[in-house]
């Protein structure tokens, strides 16, 4: 089995609580993508960008879009991720999905709600974390705000990479971008950081800034800011591994149990 990830990340601007439109831009981005990938990231709410208005704008889990995300990754012999707004039963939620190309499906409900603008009033919190398997690989998907909490985001040899998707506004980018880098380092784990470009319904901004870590905290890729990319690179588990063995932090971490989950 071979230690290699391919990765496509799309880093690009998002039109304000427009689904259909959203979909069919990817589309069009998606036919430029310059080889074949193991794995395709959107980023945070990509349908609709960061939207409290979630009664309004919420698919079922069987939806449009859910169902556009298991034929693009059926097409295009990849995996496909990226969160939407959905409704099951009275409650709403931030939720990644996590495509298959063979029809499966996988999900994960962003557990820390950014409440800086009120998204704990309007979503409910996930409550478990997903590690996905896929290729030799195991990669814990997680959304934006989850980021600043390193204990939602510790790697207790459970995982080779940690992959955060996000709307993160420009004003706090530096933050993102050290977070990102130490969630790498001190994890000794892959850290990968997709966000958005341009400005949303809210007047928010984001100026993108995707970034690719290391275990060693090494920078893997480099974003332009404020412009639309499709960046593709290549992984080498063997990489984690070999540094790890040869500098075994996690040996002496110190054991806990996160209340109330």
């Amino acid at each position: 089995m071979s230690s290699k990830l391919k990765l496509a990340l799309i880093q690009t601007e998002l039109i304000w609580e427009s689904p259909k439109a959203n979909r069919e831009k990817f589309e069009v981005l998606l036919q430029f993508l310059p080889g074949e990938s193991d794995l395709i990231v959107f980023p945070e709410m990509f349908t609709t960008g960061f939207s409290m208005n979630s009664a309004a704008l919420a698919e079922p889990s069987d939806g449009t879009t859910v169902k556009w995300m298991l034929t693009i990754a059926q097409e295009k012999k990849s995996n496909v991720v990226g969160s939407i707004i959905v409704k099951e039963g009275q409650q709403y939620y931030n939720r990644l999905y996590w495509a298959f190309p063979n029809g499966d499906l996988k999900y994960y409900d962003k557990r820390h709600l950014f409440r800086m603008a009120g998204e704990d009033k309007y979503y409910s919190p996930g409550c478990s974390r997903l590690i996905v398997e896929y290729k030799g690989w195991k990669i814990c998907p997680l959304i934006c705000y989850d980021l600043r909490f390193p204990v939602w985001s510790r790697n207790d040899c459970d995982f080779d990479c940690l992959l955060y998707i996000a709307n993160w506004p420009k004003p706090r980018i530096d933050a993102w971008t050290a977070l990102l880098k130490a969630r790498a380092i001190e994890n000794q784990c892959f850290s990968i950081g997709l966000n958005r470009i341009g400005q949303d319904g809210s007047g928010v901004a984001y100026s993108g800034g995707s970034a690719v870590f290391s275990p060693k905290g090494k920078s893997l890729a480099t974003f332009k800011d404020n412009e639309e990319q499709i960046v593709m690179l290549e992984l080498d588990k063997d990489e984690r591994l070999k540094f790890r063995e040869k500098f075994p932090v996690h040996l002496d971490r110190d054991e806990f149990k996160i209340e109330g989950l």
